[in-house]
């Protein structure tokens, strides 16, 4: 079966994009597609696979599958992409619209220079903080509570997390330098960690000031990605809930793919923007 499809990056959280408008997929084969698209030395090379499709309730939809096969419930820079996609195709002809993931509709604007999408601006809808819907579960904890810097053994490591959903979890980590951050062996444990049963993002950040920080990510469902969008809003929130930062204030987080600028503002909702880069159109041959 030829599969066509658009390779694309945000920050180098790169994705295989299908355009489901156009090509229809058995939902059988969604998971071993990914796997096979994902995998650098027999596929393509990516962080996952995303269809972009109709929307009953939006002007379109996005599905997002990891490298491993899972299906994600958000992913912050594939929805830039799935913008500028949209926006190239033609499926949208205003700047401004709504993009249906599995986690709800979120709102992209995108900038237009001489006909080419380069940025895209995402309000990413209000965080999540109680512990019981992001979900994070203890044996003394109330599910009503919030979880800001509170003490997190793993192994060894003496750690304080604070957990945020921003339609998918995350759980945020401080680091004196982002060099030394744990991401090999802390990522993997905690990501699987049974206080997160439907699994965790792991971030771990290293304050600059009040409107800087550095970031890396383990993601649930691929490892050590370039980028993640959702992580950059959750540590931005982290962040003010610690102190940190401030609201309605634009926050420029340094990941290893880039920047994204992040704004948690005054009325509760997120705004990320960030590029969204095309790499290459094909062919691809599942068996």
């Amino acid at each position: 079966m030829k599969i066509p499809f658009t390779k694309m990056h945000g920050l180098g959280n790169s994705y295989i994009y299908v355009d489901g408008f156009q090509t229809q997929i058995n939902e059988s084969d969604l998971p071993l597609l990914a796997q096979s698209v994902s995998n650098v030395n027999t596929g393509i090379g990516s962080d996952g696979l995303i269809l972009m499709l109709p929307s009953d309730v939006a002007d379109v939809r996005m599905r997002i599958f990891n490298k491993d096969g899972s299906e994600a419930m958000n992913c912050g820079n594939g929805i830039r992409c799935v913008a500028k996609l949209a926006y190239d195709l033609g499926y949208v002809t205003k700047e401004q619209f709504e993009i249906e993931a599995k986690s709800g509709v979120v709102t992209a604007e995108v900038e237009v220079e001489e006909g080419v999408v380069n940025n895209v601006t995402v309000d990413m809808g209000k965080p999540e903080l109680k512990r019981g819907n992001i979900p994070m579960v203890t044996l003394t904890g109330d599910d009503e509570d919030h979880v800001i810097s509170d003490p997190f053994l793993v192994g060894e490591e003496d750690l304080y997390a604070t957990a945020v959903s921003m339609g998918n979890p995350h759980v945020v980590f401080y680091v004196d330098d982002i060099s030394e951050a744990p991401i090999d062996s802390v990522g993997p444990a905690v990501t699987t960690d049974h206080r997160f049963p439907e699994g965790v993002n792991v971030e771990f950040v290293e304050v600059l000031n009040e409107r800087e920080i550095n970031f890396r990510v383990w993601e649930r469902g691929s490892g050590i990605t370039q980028a993640c969008g959702t992580g950059a809003c959750a540590a931005v929130v982290s962040s003010v809930l610690n102190e940190h930062s401030r609201r309605n204030e634009e926050v420029i987080v340094h990941l290893d793919g880039g920047d994204l600028s992040i704004t948690w503002q005054d009325d509760g909702h997120v705004l990320m923007k960030g590029p969204a880069v095309t790499v290459a159109e094909g062919e691809f041959f599942l068996d």
